[in-house]
């Protein structure tokens, strides 16, 4: 495939979608990932992800769109992993796992109990950016300019939190309110970004950009303005590539990021050494 070929796709409607679809999650995981990562929830995350096949499961058993039932479903665990590891006879890595079990043997179920056809679950679990919707571009783009409200409104609040609960406590921050906030936008984030790299991959989306750009500052706002720019490079070089080499979309471009991110610390390390010798 050639050059010319390759613009030849714009004339499909799915191509520029999966363009814009690649922007705005970009941006939506670029920001949330931060501070999943400042906050070490990669965990959380993992297990926010897997348990939303439950809700795509229940979405495919009765009849209704499985995105919207991946959406409730993940908030709700979201709401429900916050809480239950905040009760001191449970650990956090044990709720953590019960509703990741939890939610991927409730999708399992309810789709093997789906009357005739059996649902295919490999662009959820695997993704295809191709099969992006206007509605999903429109839901991205929405969240992306919630995320970036509420980050430049709170971002001093959501930042000592983060960091330093109890000192944000006696600053009379509404702690609970925002780690429960912040809980419910990692879900949402999530399940809109599913199209993109699937449920077995997503994890990924949400850190590898972000501890891309921790290689080159830890200052949060430039490290989420890094993590977009990472995680959409990534994106487009992975989206382009695949029309030349027929491989899953979402596992190349995850393949793409994981390669930016050993690139970026060979550079980093070279540099660091180069320092330690002129000294």
């Amino acid at each position: 495939m050639g050059v010319f070929d390759f613009f030849e796709f714009f004339q499909y409607d799915f191509f520029p979608n999966a363009i814009m679809g690649c922007l705005f999650a970009s941006i939506a995981c670029g920001i949330i990932g931060s501070y999943i990562v400042i906050r070490r929830l990669a965990f959380i995350s993992g297990g926010i992800t897997h348990t939303s096949l439950g809700g795509i499961g229940i979405g495919f058993y009765f009849g209704f769109n499985p995105i919207l039932g991946a959406l409730i479903f993940s908030i709700l665990s979201a709401i429900g992993i916050e809480w239950l590891s905040g009760r001191q006879d449970v650990r956090k890595d044990s709720a953590i796992a019960t509703f990741w079990t939890f939610g991927m043997a409730v999708g399992i179920i309810f789709t093997f109990l789906k009357p005739g056809y059996a649902p295919n679950l490999t662009e959820y679990l695997f993704g295809n950016i191709l099969t992006i919707t206007q509605a999903d571009i429109v839901s991205l783009a929405a969240l992306s300019l919630v995320l970036i409200a509420v980050f430049s409104l709170f971002n001093k609040k959501i930042l000592y939190t983060a960091f330093d609960p109890e000192f944000a406590k006696t600053r009379k921050y509404p702690v609970k309110l925002i780690e429960y906030a912040m809980m419910i936008f990692i879900a949402i984030s999530i399940v809109l970004s599913i199209r993109l790299v699937g449920i077995i991959l997503l994890m990924s989306l949400l850190t590898v950009p972000q501890i891309t750009a921790n290689l080159f500052t830890s200052n949060f706002n430039k490290m989420i303005l890094l993590s977009i720019l990472f995680g959409l490079t990534g994106c487009l070089t992975g989206l382009i590539l695949t029309c030349y080499i027929d491989v899953p979309s979402g596992a190349f471009i995850i393949f793409v990021q994981i390669l930016i991110f050993l690139t970026c610390k060979l550079i980093t390390r070279i540099s660091s050494q180069k320092r330690t010798a002129r000294i």
